[in-house]
Protein backbone atom coordinates (compact mmCIF):
# COMPACT_ATOMS: atom_id res chain seq x y z
CA UNK A 1 0.00 0.00 0.00
CA UNK A 2 3.06 2.53 0.84
CA UNK A 3 4.51 1.60 -2.46
CA UNK A 4 1.16 2.57 -4.29
CA UNK A 5 0.78 5.91 -2.50
CA UNK A 6 4.24 6.62 -2.64
CA UNK A 7 3.99 6.03 -6.97
CA UNK A 8 0.95 7.69 -6.62
CA UNK A 9 2.33 11.27 -5.24
CA UNK A 10 4.99 10.71 -7.33
CA UNK A 11 3.16 10.35 -10.75
CA UNK A 12 0.67 13.20 -9.78
CA UNK A 13 3.90 15.88 -9.20
CA UNK A 14 5.13 14.88 -12.68
CA UNK A 15 2.02 15.33 -14.14
CA UNK A 16 1.56 18.30 -12.53
CA UNK A 17 4.96 19.70 -13.26
CA UNK A 18 4.68 18.10 -17.05
CA UNK A 19 1.36 19.58 -17.86
CA UNK A 20 2.63 23.61 -16.21
CA UNK A 21 5.68 23.04 -19.01
CA UNK A 22 3.13 22.26 -21.72
CA UNK A 23 0.78 24.99 -21.07
CA UNK A 24 3.78 27.56 -20.73
CA UNK A 25 5.07 26.52 -24.29
CA UNK A 26 1.82 26.81 -25.76
CA UNK A 27 1.55 30.12 -24.70
CA UNK A 28 3.98 31.11 -26.98
CA UNK A 29 3.23 29.94 -30.70
CA UNK A 30 5.71 28.68 -32.74
CA UNK A 31 5.27 30.00 -36.48
CA UNK A 32 3.65 28.09 -39.08
CA UNK A 33 5.75 25.98 -41.84
CA UNK A 34 4.95 23.76 -44.52
CA UNK A 35 6.11 20.36 -43.94
CA UNK A 36 7.19 20.02 -47.80
CA UNK A 37 6.90 21.64 -51.15
CA UNK A 38 4.97 19.67 -53.55
CA UNK A 39 6.09 18.61 -56.81
CA UNK A 40 5.13 21.25 -59.61
CA UNK A 41 2.17 21.04 -61.08
CA UNK A 42 0.87 18.41 -58.50
CA UNK A 43 -1.77 21.04 -57.85
CA UNK A 44 -1.26 19.87 -54.02
CA UNK A 45 -1.02 22.15 -51.13
CA UNK A 46 1.92 21.83 -48.33
CA UNK A 47 0.90 19.97 -44.60
CA UNK A 48 0.99 23.03 -42.59
CA UNK A 49 2.31 22.81 -38.62
CA UNK A 50 4.46 23.96 -36.54
CA UNK A 51 7.61 21.96 -34.51
CA UNK A 52 6.98 23.80 -31.06
CA UNK A 53 9.11 24.53 -28.52
CA UNK A 54 12.73 23.61 -28.86
CA UNK A 55 13.93 19.84 -28.17
CA UNK A 56 10.93 18.68 -27.45
CA UNK A 57 8.51 20.04 -29.73
CA UNK A 58 4.77 19.10 -28.57
CA UNK A 59 6.08 16.12 -26.78
CA UNK A 60 4.88 17.19 -23.27
CA UNK A 61 1.46 18.42 -24.17
CA UNK A 62 0.69 15.32 -26.02
CA UNK A 63 1.46 13.25 -22.83
CA UNK A 64 -0.46 15.24 -21.06
CA UNK A 65 -3.33 16.37 -22.49
CA UNK A 66 -3.80 14.62 -26.16
CA UNK A 67 -7.36 15.54 -26.44
CA UNK A 68 -6.97 19.99 -25.95
CA UNK A 69 -4.13 19.20 -28.31
CA UNK A 70 -5.75 17.88 -31.12
CA UNK A 71 -8.80 19.84 -30.48
CA UNK A 72 -6.79 23.13 -30.87
CA UNK A 73 -4.55 21.91 -33.79
CA UNK A 74 -7.81 20.95 -35.95
CA UNK A 75 -9.29 24.34 -35.34
CA UNK A 76 -5.85 26.24 -36.36
CA UNK A 77 -4.72 23.71 -39.06
CA UNK A 78 -7.76 21.30 -40.10
CA UNK A 79 -7.59 17.41 -40.06
CA UNK A 80 -4.31 16.75 -41.64
CA UNK A 81 -1.39 18.92 -40.31
CA UNK A 82 2.21 18.39 -39.05
CA UNK A 83 4.07 18.78 -35.42
CA UNK A 84 7.23 17.99 -33.76
CA UNK A 85 7.69 15.83 -30.82
CA UNK A 86 9.47 12.80 -29.61
CA UNK A 87 12.35 13.80 -31.37
CA UNK A 88 10.95 13.67 -34.90
CA UNK A 89 7.80 15.15 -37.35
CA UNK A 90 4.87 13.63 -37.11
CA UNK A 91 1.94 14.21 -39.49
CA UNK A 92 -1.50 14.09 -37.60
CA UNK A 93 -4.42 13.33 -38.92
CA UNK A 94 -8.15 13.38 -37.30
CA UNK A 95 -11.66 12.43 -39.12
CA UNK A 96 -13.02 9.08 -40.05
CA UNK A 97 -12.94 10.12 -43.76
CA UNK A 98 -8.97 11.07 -43.65
CA UNK A 99 -8.31 8.11 -40.95
CA UNK A 100 -10.01 5.77 -43.00
CA UNK A 101 -8.54 6.26 -45.99
CA UNK A 102 -4.70 5.57 -44.29
CA UNK A 103 -6.42 2.82 -42.85
CA UNK A 104 -8.06 1.13 -45.88
CA UNK A 105 -4.31 1.87 -47.71
CA UNK A 106 -5.70 1.23 -51.12
CA UNK A 107 -2.80 2.57 -52.92
CA UNK A 108 -0.37 0.92 -50.27
CA UNK A 109 1.09 4.43 -49.77
CA UNK A 110 1.48 3.78 -45.41
CA UNK A 111 3.20 0.91 -44.21
CA UNK A 112 2.89 -0.28 -40.04
CA UNK A 113 6.30 -1.57 -39.42
CA UNK A 114 8.26 2.06 -40.17
CA UNK A 115 5.59 3.42 -38.49
CA UNK A 116 5.87 1.92 -35.51
CA UNK A 117 9.12 0.82 -35.44
CA UNK A 118 10.55 4.51 -34.30
CA UNK A 119 8.44 4.36 -31.09
CA UNK A 120 7.91 0.53 -30.11
CA UNK A 121 10.47 -1.26 -32.55
CA UNK A 122 13.07 -2.27 -29.99
CA UNK A 123 10.56 -3.51 -27.12
CA UNK A 124 7.94 -5.12 -29.66
CA UNK A 125 10.08 -6.17 -32.62
CA UNK A 126 8.41 -7.99 -35.68
CA UNK A 127 5.02 -8.06 -33.93
CA UNK A 128 1.96 -8.51 -36.06
CA UNK A 129 1.65 -5.23 -35.94
CA UNK A 130 4.68 -3.87 -37.58
CA UNK A 131 4.53 -6.41 -40.40
CA UNK A 132 3.56 -5.26 -43.63
CA UNK A 133 1.80 -6.51 -46.70
CA UNK A 134 2.47 -10.44 -47.68
CA UNK A 135 4.17 -10.97 -45.14
CA UNK A 136 1.61 -9.39 -42.51
CA UNK A 137 -0.94 -11.45 -44.56
CA UNK A 138 1.18 -14.88 -44.00
CA UNK A 139 1.48 -14.45 -40.42
CA UNK A 140 -2.17 -12.92 -39.68
CA UNK A 141 -3.31 -16.17 -41.09
CA UNK A 142 -1.52 -18.72 -38.64
CA UNK A 143 -2.27 -16.16 -35.79
CA UNK A 144 -5.48 -16.63 -36.13
CA UNK A 145 -5.50 -19.86 -35.70
CA UNK A 146 -5.41 -18.87 -32.26
CA UNK A 147 -8.31 -17.21 -32.36
CA UNK A 148 -11.05 -18.83 -33.97
CA UNK A 149 -14.35 -19.43 -31.70
CA UNK A 150 -13.27 -22.90 -30.37
CA UNK A 151 -10.00 -21.12 -29.12
CA UNK A 152 -11.73 -18.36 -27.71
CA UNK A 153 -14.13 -20.82 -25.56
CA UNK A 154 -11.09 -22.27 -24.15
CA UNK A 155 -9.46 -19.34 -23.13
CA UNK A 156 -13.05 -18.16 -21.42
CA UNK A 157 -13.12 -21.40 -19.27
CA UNK A 158 -9.20 -20.58 -18.11
CA UNK A 159 -10.33 -16.92 -17.76
CA UNK A 160 -13.14 -17.17 -15.37
CA UNK A 161 -11.70 -18.97 -12.33
CA UNK A 162 -8.39 -16.72 -13.20
CA UNK A 163 -10.75 -13.69 -12.59
CA UNK A 164 -12.48 -15.02 -9.51
CA UNK A 165 -9.32 -15.72 -7.93
CA UNK A 166 -8.10 -12.36 -8.83
CA UNK A 167 -11.39 -10.78 -7.05
CA UNK A 168 -11.23 -12.60 -3.90
CA UNK A 169 -7.88 -10.94 -2.98
CA UNK A 170 -9.49 -7.51 -3.63
CA UNK A 171 -9.80 -5.60 0.14
CA UNK A 172 -11.23 -2.70 -0.73
CA UNK A 173 -11.71 -0.40 2.38
CA UNK A 174 -12.74 3.25 1.46
CA UNK A 175 -11.10 4.38 -1.87
CA UNK A 176 -9.41 1.36 -3.36
CA UNK A 177 -7.10 1.84 -6.29
CA UNK A 178 -9.31 0.04 -9.04
CA UNK A 179 -6.46 1.07 -12.36
CA UNK A 180 -3.31 -0.77 -10.60
CA UNK A 181 -5.69 -3.61 -9.32
CA UNK A 182 -7.32 -4.08 -12.89
CA UNK A 183 -3.70 -4.07 -14.51
CA UNK A 184 -2.73 -6.62 -12.57
CA UNK A 185 -5.50 -8.92 -12.69
CA UNK A 186 -5.48 -8.58 -16.40
CA UNK A 187 -1.25 -9.53 -16.21
CA UNK A 188 -2.41 -12.34 -14.20
CA UNK A 189 -5.02 -13.84 -16.86
CA UNK A 190 -2.64 -13.44 -19.52
CA UNK A 191 -0.17 -15.22 -18.02
CA UNK A 192 -2.34 -18.18 -17.07
CA UNK A 193 -4.55 -18.00 -20.09
CA UNK A 194 -1.88 -16.79 -23.00
CA UNK A 195 1.20 -18.53 -21.28
CA UNK A 196 -0.08 -21.18 -20.01
CA UNK A 197 1.86 -21.39 -16.36
CA UNK A 198 1.97 -20.51 -12.93
CA UNK A 199 5.40 -17.82 -12.92
CA UNK A 200 6.01 -18.70 -8.56
CA UNK A 201 9.08 -17.15 -7.59
CA UNK A 202 10.22 -15.67 -10.73
CA UNK A 203 6.62 -13.88 -11.34
CA UNK A 204 7.64 -10.76 -9.70
CA UNK A 205 10.74 -10.45 -12.53
CA UNK A 206 8.79 -11.19 -15.20
CA UNK A 207 6.13 -8.89 -13.84
CA UNK A 208 8.61 -5.84 -13.41
CA UNK A 209 10.55 -6.85 -17.28
CA UNK A 210 6.72 -6.75 -19.10
CA UNK A 211 6.01 -3.33 -17.14
CA UNK A 212 9.45 -1.97 -18.30
CA UNK A 213 9.23 -3.02 -22.18
CA UNK A 214 5.33 -1.52 -21.96
CA UNK A 215 6.92 1.80 -20.58
CA UNK A 216 9.85 2.28 -22.81
CA UNK A 217 7.62 3.24 -26.03
CA UNK A 218 6.36 6.90 -24.02
CA UNK A 219 10.15 7.75 -23.49
CA UNK A 220 11.04 11.17 -24.55
CA UNK A 221 14.92 10.49 -24.33
CA UNK A 222 15.26 7.57 -26.52
CA UNK A 223 18.12 6.18 -26.28
CA UNK A 224 19.69 3.50 -24.49
CA UNK A 225 21.30 5.75 -21.25
CA UNK A 226 21.76 4.97 -17.59
CA UNK A 227 18.84 4.99 -15.18
CA UNK A 228 16.57 5.84 -18.39
CA UNK A 229 13.08 4.00 -19.12
CA UNK A 230 14.23 2.95 -22.62
CA UNK A 231 17.19 1.13 -20.94
CA UNK A 232 14.95 -0.62 -18.69
CA UNK A 233 12.90 -1.44 -21.66
CA UNK A 234 15.34 -3.03 -23.87
CA UNK A 235 16.52 -4.85 -20.18
CA UNK A 236 12.89 -5.83 -20.00
CA UNK A 237 12.86 -7.49 -23.68
CA UNK A 238 15.88 -9.96 -23.31
CA UNK A 239 14.11 -11.36 -20.00
CA UNK A 240 10.84 -11.97 -21.88
CA UNK A 241 13.22 -13.40 -24.83
CA UNK A 242 14.60 -15.93 -22.71
CA UNK A 243 11.83 -16.91 -20.69
CA UNK A 244 9.69 -17.66 -23.77
CA UNK A 245 12.57 -19.33 -25.77
CA UNK A 246 13.60 -21.64 -23.36
CA UNK A 247 10.05 -22.96 -22.86
CA UNK A 248 9.34 -23.47 -26.69
CA UNK A 249 10.15 -27.11 -27.03
CA UNK A 250 8.22 -27.75 -23.83
CA UNK A 251 4.76 -25.80 -25.67
CA UNK A 252 5.66 -27.54 -28.93
CA UNK A 253 5.82 -31.16 -27.92
CA UNK A 254 2.95 -30.77 -25.19
CA UNK A 255 -0.69 -30.49 -25.90
CA UNK A 256 -1.58 -27.16 -23.92
CA UNK A 257 -4.21 -25.37 -25.14
CA UNK A 258 -2.95 -21.37 -23.68
CA UNK A 259 -2.23 -18.72 -26.43
CA UNK A 260 1.74 -20.04 -26.28
CA UNK A 261 1.18 -23.91 -26.85
CA UNK A 262 -0.71 -22.82 -29.67
CA UNK A 263 0.89 -20.38 -31.24
CA UNK A 264 4.07 -23.34 -31.44
CA UNK A 265 1.64 -25.79 -32.50
CA UNK A 266 -0.21 -23.26 -35.19
CA UNK A 267 -0.53 -24.55 -38.49
CA UNK A 268 -2.46 -23.31 -41.55
CA UNK A 269 -4.00 -25.75 -44.33
CA UNK A 270 -0.75 -25.62 -46.84
CA UNK A 271 1.60 -26.21 -43.73
CA UNK A 272 2.95 -22.55 -42.33
CA UNK A 273 3.91 -22.28 -39.15
CA UNK A 274 5.90 -19.39 -37.18
CA UNK A 275 9.41 -20.19 -36.25
CA UNK A 276 10.89 -20.10 -32.76
CA UNK A 277 11.76 -16.16 -33.41
CA UNK A 278 8.34 -15.44 -34.28
CA UNK A 279 6.68 -17.59 -31.72
CA UNK A 280 8.49 -15.12 -28.98
CA UNK A 281 8.16 -11.82 -31.08
CA UNK A 282 4.20 -13.03 -31.51
CA UNK A 283 4.10 -13.46 -27.57
CA UNK A 284 5.79 -10.52 -26.21
CA UNK A 285 3.69 -8.48 -28.27
CA UNK A 286 0.46 -9.54 -27.50
CA UNK A 287 1.05 -10.02 -24.25
CA UNK A 288 1.52 -6.34 -24.36
CA UNK A 289 -1.33 -5.64 -26.48
CA UNK A 290 -4.19 -7.80 -24.97
CA UNK A 291 -2.97 -6.73 -21.33
CA UNK A 292 -2.52 -2.62 -21.71
CA UNK A 293 -6.14 -2.76 -23.58
CA UNK A 294 -7.73 -4.44 -21.13
CA UNK A 295 -6.87 -2.69 -18.27
CA UNK A 296 -7.32 0.56 -19.94
CA UNK A 297 -11.09 -0.54 -21.06
CA UNK A 298 -11.91 -2.38 -17.72
CA UNK A 299 -11.00 0.60 -15.62
CA UNK A 300 -12.44 3.45 -17.94
CA UNK A 301 -15.72 1.21 -18.11
CA UNK A 302 -15.36 1.21 -13.98
CA UNK A 303 -15.24 4.84 -13.55
CA UNK A 304 -17.88 5.56 -15.68
CA UNK A 305 -20.50 3.07 -14.38
CA UNK A 306 -19.20 4.45 -10.95
CA UNK A 307 -19.85 8.10 -12.10
CA UNK A 308 -23.52 7.20 -13.31
CA UNK A 309 -24.93 4.84 -10.92
CA UNK A 310 -28.03 4.28 -12.82
CA UNK A 311 -25.86 2.65 -15.77
CA UNK A 312 -24.01 0.55 -12.80
CA UNK A 313 -27.10 -0.84 -11.57
CA UNK A 314 -28.80 -1.27 -14.80
CA UNK A 315 -25.76 -3.63 -15.74
CA UNK A 316 -25.74 -5.05 -12.79
CA UNK A 317 -29.17 -6.18 -12.76
CA UNK A 318 -28.59 -7.77 -16.30
CA UNK A 319 -25.59 -9.83 -14.76
CA UNK A 320 -27.72 -11.08 -11.68
CA UNK A 321 -30.47 -12.02 -14.11
CA UNK A 322 -27.94 -14.55 -15.74
CA UNK A 323 -27.41 -16.54 -12.52
CA UNK A 324 -23.95 -17.51 -12.59
CA UNK A 325 -20.72 -16.50 -11.11
CA UNK A 326 -18.88 -17.27 -14.53
CA UNK A 327 -20.59 -16.08 -17.98
CA UNK A 328 -20.44 -18.35 -20.82
CA UNK A 329 -19.04 -17.49 -24.30
CA UNK A 330 -23.15 -17.58 -24.83
CA UNK A 331 -24.01 -15.29 -22.26
CA UNK A 332 -21.64 -12.13 -23.31
CA UNK A 333 -24.51 -11.43 -26.24
CA UNK A 334 -26.85 -11.45 -22.87
CA UNK A 335 -26.10 -8.34 -21.56
CA UNK A 336 -26.82 -5.48 -23.52
CA UNK A 337 -26.45 -2.31 -21.05
CA UNK A 338 -23.08 -3.45 -20.06
CA UNK A 339 -22.79 -3.84 -24.26
CA UNK A 340 -23.19 0.00 -24.48
CA UNK A 341 -21.19 1.09 -21.41
CA UNK A 342 -18.52 -0.97 -23.07
CA UNK A 343 -18.84 1.07 -26.73
CA UNK A 344 -19.00 4.47 -25.03
CA UNK A 345 -16.09 3.90 -22.72
CA UNK A 346 -14.39 2.54 -26.00
CA UNK A 347 -15.29 5.77 -28.01
CA UNK A 348 -14.59 8.14 -25.09
CA UNK A 349 -11.35 6.43 -23.56
CA UNK A 350 -9.93 4.79 -26.46
CA UNK A 351 -7.26 1.93 -25.47
CA UNK A 352 -5.13 2.38 -28.60
CA UNK A 353 -5.25 6.81 -28.63
CA UNK A 354 -3.46 6.78 -31.87
CA UNK A 355 -1.83 4.36 -34.13
CA UNK A 356 0.77 4.88 -36.83
CA UNK A 357 2.31 4.88 -39.91
CA UNK A 358 4.94 5.94 -42.19
CA UNK A 359 4.77 6.91 -46.28
CA UNK A 360 6.47 4.66 -48.31
CA UNK A 361 6.33 6.85 -51.19
CA UNK A 362 4.69 10.14 -52.05
CA UNK A 363 1.10 10.57 -51.69
CA UNK A 364 -1.40 12.84 -50.49
CA UNK A 365 -4.53 13.61 -48.32
CA UNK A 366 -6.79 16.11 -48.37
CA UNK A 367 -5.11 17.79 -51.32
CA UNK A 368 -1.95 17.81 -48.80
CA UNK A 369 1.12 16.39 -50.17
CA UNK A 370 2.47 14.15 -47.99
CA UNK A 371 6.31 13.04 -49.17
CA UNK A 372 7.42 10.01 -48.80
CA UNK A 373 9.20 9.20 -45.57
CA UNK A 374 6.84 10.76 -43.58
CA UNK A 375 5.51 9.82 -39.61
CA UNK A 376 2.05 9.84 -39.71
CA UNK A 377 0.00 9.72 -36.48
CA UNK A 378 -3.55 8.48 -36.90
CA UNK A 379 -5.60 10.07 -33.82
CA UNK A 380 -7.94 7.45 -33.27
CA UNK A 381 -8.69 8.58 -29.24
CA UNK A 382 -9.31 12.83 -30.40
CA UNK A 383 -11.18 11.96 -33.69
CA UNK A 384 -13.70 9.71 -31.47
CA UNK A 385 -14.26 12.68 -29.21
CA UNK A 386 -14.84 15.81 -31.52
CA UNK A 387 -17.38 17.54 -33.40
CA UNK A 388 -18.40 17.84 -36.11
CA UNK A 389 -17.98 13.53 -35.58
CA UNK A 390 -19.64 12.91 -32.71
CA UNK A 391 -22.95 15.04 -31.18
CA UNK A 392 -21.49 16.26 -27.61
CA UNK A 393 -18.79 14.38 -27.67
CA UNK A 394 -17.80 14.69 -24.32
CA UNK A 395 -21.38 13.28 -22.48
CA UNK A 396 -21.22 10.04 -21.27
CA UNK A 397 -24.20 8.91 -23.50
CA UNK A 398 -24.36 4.45 -24.11
CA UNK A 399 -27.24 5.03 -25.17
CA UNK A 400 -26.07 6.65 -28.56
CA UNK A 401 -24.99 3.22 -29.31
CA UNK A 402 -28.93 1.86 -29.17
CA UNK A 403 -30.40 0.31 -32.25
CA UNK A 404 -32.61 3.52 -32.50
CA UNK A 405 -29.59 6.34 -32.91
CA UNK A 406 -26.59 4.49 -33.57
CA UNK A 407 -24.34 7.44 -34.37
CA UNK A 408 -21.78 4.78 -34.35
CA UNK A 409 -23.23 4.66 -38.23
CA UNK A 410 -22.35 7.96 -39.25
CA UNK A 411 -19.40 6.94 -41.18
CA UNK A 412 -17.49 3.73 -41.33
CA UNK A 413 -14.36 4.65 -39.64
CA UNK A 414 -16.25 6.84 -37.14
CA UNK A 415 -15.99 4.26 -34.21
CA UNK A 416 -12.94 3.00 -34.63
CA UNK A 417 -11.39 1.72 -31.14
CA UNK A 418 -10.06 -1.61 -32.93
CA UNK A 419 -8.24 0.00 -35.66
CA UNK A 420 -9.35 -0.59 -39.32
CA UNK A 421 -8.58 -2.30 -42.40
CA UNK A 422 -6.09 -5.10 -42.91
CA UNK A 423 -4.40 -4.59 -39.46
CA UNK A 424 -7.65 -4.33 -37.99
CA UNK A 425 -7.47 -5.42 -33.90
CA UNK A 426 -6.78 -9.99 -34.74
CA UNK A 427 -8.01 -9.90 -30.73
CA UNK A 428 -10.58 -7.93 -30.87
CA UNK A 429 -13.55 -10.92 -29.89
CA UNK A 430 -11.08 -11.90 -26.96
CA UNK A 431 -10.76 -8.43 -25.70
CA UNK A 432 -14.23 -8.26 -25.59
CA UNK A 433 -14.70 -11.74 -24.24
CA UNK A 434 -11.82 -10.65 -21.30
CA UNK A 435 -13.60 -6.80 -20.10
CA UNK A 436 -17.62 -8.62 -20.11
CA UNK A 437 -16.27 -11.25 -18.03
CA UNK A 438 -14.03 -9.16 -15.57
CA UNK A 439 -16.96 -6.73 -15.10
CA UNK A 440 -19.84 -9.34 -14.62
CA UNK A 441 -17.71 -10.65 -11.99
CA UNK A 442 -16.96 -6.97 -10.20
CA UNK A 443 -20.88 -6.27 -11.03
CA UNK A 444 -21.61 -9.29 -8.89
CA UNK A 445 -18.79 -8.78 -6.20
CA UNK A 446 -18.56 -5.04 -5.47
CA UNK A 447 -20.00 -1.61 -5.72
CA UNK A 448 -18.44 1.52 -6.54
CA UNK A 449 -18.60 5.25 -6.76
CA UNK A 450 -16.67 8.26 -7.59
CA UNK A 451 -16.06 10.47 -4.93
CA UNK A 452 -17.52 13.67 -5.63
CA UNK A 453 -15.84 16.22 -7.64
CA UNK A 454 -13.16 13.74 -8.74
CA UNK A 455 -11.76 13.04 -12.92
CA UNK A 456 -9.08 11.24 -13.26
CA UNK A 457 -5.78 12.97 -13.99
CA UNK A 458 -4.87 11.07 -17.11
CA UNK A 459 -1.51 10.70 -18.75
CA UNK A 460 -1.16 9.23 -22.59
CA UNK A 461 0.67 5.76 -23.22
CA UNK A 462 -0.76 3.53 -25.50
CA UNK A 463 -4.08 5.06 -24.72
CA UNK A 464 -5.66 7.44 -21.65
CA UNK A 465 -4.01 6.14 -18.28
CA UNK A 466 -5.64 7.14 -15.02
CA UNK A 467 -2.14 8.39 -13.00
CA UNK A 468 -3.09 8.24 -10.01
CA UNK A 469 -4.14 4.47 -10.07
CA UNK A 470 -7.72 5.70 -10.46
CA UNK A 471 -9.55 5.70 -6.33
CA UNK A 472 -12.84 4.92 -5.92
CA UNK A 473 -14.98 4.14 -3.25
CA UNK A 474 -15.87 0.47 -3.70
CA UNK A 475 -17.37 -1.88 -1.47
CA UNK A 476 -18.09 -5.80 -1.26
CA UNK A 477 -21.53 -6.57 -1.54
CA UNK A 478 -21.00 -10.54 -1.59
CA UNK A 479 -18.16 -12.63 -0.33
CA UNK A 480 -15.64 -13.04 -2.71
CA UNK A 481 -14.62 -17.14 -2.82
Amino acid sequence: MTSMLTSTVKSTVVRRFQTTVAAAAQRVPAPVRPLATPPPGSGLEPVLGDYGPPILGHSLTVTTDLLGFARERYRRYGPVQWAGGFGTRMVIVLGPESIGRVLVNRDKAFANGPGWEYFIGPFFHRGVMLLDFEEHHQHRRILQEAFTRDRLLGYLAAMNPAIRRGLARWRPRGRFGVYDALKQLTLDIATEVFVGDHLGPEADRLNEAFVDTVRAGQALVRADVPGGIWRRGLRGRRELERYFAERIPAKRAGDGQDLFSVLCRAETDDGQRFTDVDVVNHMIFVLMAAHDTSTITAAMMAYYLGKYPEWQERARAESMALGTDEISYADLDRLPALDLVMKESLRMSAPVGVLMRRAIRDTELEGRYIPAGARVVLGVYPTQRMEPWWSDPDVFDPERFAEHRREDKSHRFAWMPFGGGVHKCIGMHFGIMEVKAIMHQMLLRFAWSVPEGYEPPLTYGTGPIPADGLPLRVRPIRATT
